[in-house]
C-alpha cells in the first residue's frame, strides 16, 4: 500500500528540484515505513509506501529495470498473484518473494496496454516504458485506489491525493463551477457522473477501470472492461452453484489474510455481507492461531429507538450470535459517543479534499479506523458491495419479472413461500409486485414515497454552469437512486457494474483513510472472480423457494446461525441516532448555518429559499426520527460546502 507520485516533462527538459521536494514534501503528512524517488531527468517517480503484506517489506519502490527499460512505481495489492505467475511462467521457486510491482511489470511486458484487465485487486500505478518513451498509468476496474493527475503541453503530474499537486508551482486552485453545480444537482450522495473531473478546475482524475498513456506530449484516456468476457454459468443442480461460489469466495476472502502478518480486522453488523466475510476469515486465521478483530457500530447510551419494526438500529444483540457461532473473534462495540456528523466535517474534509455528501455514518467510519490503528490492523475487511454480488437476490423484482412474463403457477407458489418467509401478507405482496410489473399505474394512483429532497442548487447558478436542462432528468438528479436504472433486475445490475460513478465514491473514501490510518480497505464482496461468478450465475439461484439473497443463504448452511442466515423479516438501520448526537452542538450548529445564510459567495450557489425554510425548522430543533430528513442533509451539505470553500479558495 502506497501514495504515490510523479512528474514528466514531455518537452524533455529536466525537472526542478524544488518540484521534486514540493510533491513528495506534500505527502509527509501521511505516516510511511519507506520513502523513495527514481529520478531520471525529465521523468520522475515517486512512492510513499505502508508496508502491509509480507512482500512489501522487501519491495523496491520505484523500481527502475535498466534491461528492459522500465520504470515502475505502484499502489497495489494483486490478489489473483498465483494465477498470474503461472500464466507469465515465473519459476515456482521465486514465486513466494515476487513483488506485487514485480508482477505488473512483467504483466506489462506480455500484455502492454491489456495489463489491467488481467489484474485482480486494488492497484493504481504508472509505468515508465523507456524504449517507447511513453507514460503509461491504470486505476483497478472499481477504483478502490485513487490516482490524480495535471497535464498541459509541457508536462504531466500525478498523485494518489491531490494536495501534492497543489504544492506545485504551475498548478493553481481554480473552482470547477460546473462540477459543483453538478455536484449540489445530484440529491443521493453520488459525485458527478464524468469522473475525470474533479472540483479544482486544473486537477483531473483517472476513473476506475481506465488507463491512460502519454506520449509525444499528448494524453489518451482509455476504458478497459474486465468484466466484457462474462459467459453464463450452466451447472448441474443448485449443491453445485453453492460448492462453486463457496470456492470463489472463500479466495476472494483469503487470498489476502495469508499475506500479512499484521492483525486483521473487519467490520461486523448483523446480517448477511459481513457476516459471511467475517465467518470465513475467523476460520481461516484460526488455522494459523490468528484472532478476527471485529468493530461494530452501536448507537449511543441514551437512544431511543423511534425506528420501524423491521429495522433494527442496534444490531448487537444478531452480531452477537454471529460471534457466539463463528469463534475466535475480538468483538468491539463502539458507539463514539463523543462523536457527531457536525464534530466530523473539518477532519473529513482534510482526509477527502473535497465536499461530501455522506455525513450520517462519518462518526462511526472513521472511529474504526482509528480503533483498528491502534490494534496494529493491516488490513480491515468489509462486506459494503454484497447487495450486488454475493447477496444479490432482489425477490419482489424477480417477481415481477414472472409476472410480465406469465408464469403464473411459479409465481403463486413463489408469493406464499415469500410472504411467510418475510412475515407479509398475500394482498400486499401482489400490490407491489404489480406496481413493479406495470410502472405506469404510479402515474395514475403514486404509491408511498420518502420525501424529496428540494433542490438545493440556486436556479441562477444552474443556468450559468450550463446544467439547467439536467434539472428536469430524474434519472441525473436520482443518479445512483432507482431512478437512474432499469426496472428489470439483470439490467439493473448490469447497469450497476457498468456505470464507474456510483462506486467510486466508496473506493475514494476507502483508499484515503487507509492512507490516513495504514489500515487498507478490502471487499471480497467486490472481488473481481466473484462478481464474475455472480454475474454469470442465473437469477434462479439467487431467488428461489421464497428466499431472497438465496445463493449466500444456502452457501452461509454452517457458517453463520440460522437466525442470521435465514432472516427475511428485520434489516439494520446506520446513524439512526445522527441527529440526537447532534444536541450538544446544536447552538453551533445553528450559530454557522446563521454565517452561511448571509454570505454572498454561498448566496449565489445554493437556493438560500430552501436553504432559509430548512434553517426555519432547524431553529426549533430537529426530532431524532428527522435522522434522514431533507432538513438536516440541505443543512449539513450546506455547512461542508462553506466550510470547503472557505478553507481552498
Amino acid at each position: 500500500m502506497s501514495a504515490i507520485a510523479g512528474i514528466y516533462r514531455g518537452c524533455r527538459e529536466p525537472i526542478p528540484s524544488e518540484d521534486i521536494h514540493r510533491i513528495m514534501g506534500a505527502l509527509g503528512k501521511y505516516p510511511a515505513d519507506r520513502t523513495d524517488v527514481w529520478h531520471n531527468d525529465h521523468i520522475m517517480l515517486g512512492n510513499h509506501a505502508q508496508w502491509v503484506t509480507v512482500q512489501s517489506r522487501h519491495e523496491q519502490l520505484p523500481f527502475y529495470d535498466a534491461r528492459r527499460g522500465l520504470a515502475i512505481t505502484a499502489d497495489a495489492i494483486i490478489d489473483n498473484r498465483d494465477e498470474l505467475m503461472k500464466l507469465l511462467q515465473v519459476p515456482p521457486g521465486k514465486r513466494a518473494h515476487l513483488t506485487d510491482s514485480e508482477i505488473i511489470l512483467l504483466a506489462y511486458e506480455a500484455w502492454a496496454e491489456r495489463t489491467p484487465e488481467r489484474l485482480v485487486g486494488d492497484f493504481a500505478f504508472v509505468i515508465w516504458d523507456e524504449q517507447q518513451q511513453l507514460l503509461f498509468g491504470a486505476r483497478d476496474f472499481s477504483g478502490a485506489r485513487t490516482l490524480y493527475y495535471y497535464h498541459d503541453a509541457e508536462q504531466m503530474a500525478f498523485s494518489t491525493m491531490i494536495s501534492p499537486l497543489l504544492s506545485l508551482p504551475y498548478i493553481h486552485r481554480k473552482l470547477n463551477e460546473c462540477w459543483l453545480a453538478e455536484f449540489l444537482a445530484i440529491s443521493g450522495v453520488f459525485e458527478p457522473p464524468d469522473l475525470s473531473r474533479t472540483i479544482y478546475g486544473s486537477i483531473y482524475q483517472l476513473p476506475p477501470s481506465h488507463t491512460f498513456k502519454v506520449q509525444d506530449r499528448k494524453l489518451s484516456i482509455q476504458r478497459y472492461n474486465s468484466l466484457s468476457d462474462i459467459q453464463p454459468l450452466k451447472l448441474g443442480s443448485t449443491e453445485e452453484y453453492v460448492e462453486a461460489f463457496r470456492e470463489v469466495f472463500h479466495t476472494a476472502v483469503t487470498s489476502r489474510l495469508r499475506r500479512t502478518r499484521l492483525n486483521v480486522g473487519a467490520h461486523l453488523s448483523g446480517g448477511l455481507d459481513s457476516g459471511s466475510v467475517v465467518s470465513l476469515a475467523a476460520r481461516a486465521l484460526q488455522k494459523e492461531n490468528r484472532t478476527l478483530h471485529t468493530y461494530s457500530y452501536v448507537p449511543a447510551d441514551g437512544f431511543v429507538d423511534w425506528t420501524p419494526k423491521r429495522r433494527l438500529a442496534d444490531e448487537s444483540p444478531l452480531i452477537r450470535q454471529t460471534v457466539q457461532y463463528v469463534g475466535n473473534i475480538n468483538d468491539q462495540y463502539l458507539s463514539f459517543h463523543d462523536k457527531n456528523p457536525f464534530t466530523e466535517i473539518d477532519d473529513w474534509l482534510d482526509t477527502l479534499e473535497h465536499p461530501y455528501k455522506f455525513f450520517d455514518n462519518t462518526f462511526w467510519l472513521r472511529g474504526i479506523y482509528e480503533q483498528a490503528q491502534l490494534e496494529k490492523v493491516g488490513i480491515l475487511l468489509n462486506g459494503a458491495r454484497g447487495n450486488y454480488s454475493i447477496s444479490w437476490g432482489p425477490a419482489l423484482d424477480y417477481y415481477a419479472r414472472l409476472f410480465k412474463k406469465l408464469r403464473w403457477l411459479r409465481l403463486s407458489r413463489e408469493l406464499g413461500q415469500y410472504g411467510r418467509n418475510a412475515d407479509i401478507g398475500r394482498r400486499r405482496l401482489i400490490s407491489v409486485l404489480v406496481r413493479k410489473a406495470i410502472p405506469a399505474l404510479d402515474r395514475w394512483k403514486p404509491a408511498a414515497s420518502h420525501p424529496a429532497i428540494p433542490q438545493l442548487i440556486n436556479p441562477d447558478f444552474a443556468r450559468r454552469a450550463g446544467i439547467e436542462e439536467k434539472l428536469q432528468d430524474p434519472a441525473f438528479t436520482g443518479i445512483g437512486s432507482m431512478a437512474d436504472l432499469s426496472p428489470d433486475p439483470l439490467e439493473a445490475r448490469q447497469q450497476h457494474f457498468n456505470r464507474v460513478n456510483v462506486w467510486s465514491t466508496t473506493g475514494a473514501t476507502n483508499c484515503k483513510l487507509s492512507l490516513r490510518y495504514s489500515v487498507w480497505s478490502h471487499d471480497p464482496t467486490n472481488d473481481l472472480r466473484v462478481i464474475r461468478f455472480c454475474l454469470g450465475t442465473p437469477i434462479e439461484q439467487f431467488v428461489s423457494n421464497g428466499m431472497d439473497r438465496a445463493l449466500i443463504r444456502r452457501s452461509t448452511e454452517g457458517l453463520l446461525p440460522d437466525s442470521i442466515r435465514l432472516n427475511q423479516r428485520t434489516r439494520g438501520i446506520q446513524a439512526a441516532d445522527a441527529v440526537q448526537r447532534m444536541n450538544k452542538d446544536w447552538p453551533q450548529f445553528l450559530n454557522e448555518l446563521d454565517h452561511i445564510s448571509k454570505d454572498s459567495r454561498m448566496q449565489q450557489f445554493i437556493n438560500m429559499p430552501v436553504f432559509q425554510s430548512a434553517l426555519d425548522e432547524a431553529r426549533h430543533g430537529l426530532e431524532p426520527n428527522q435522522a434522514y430528513s431533507p432538513t438536516i442533509k440541505l443543512l449539513m451539505r450546506s455547512t461542508i460546502l462553506h466550510r470547503f470553500l472557505k478553507k481552498n479558495f
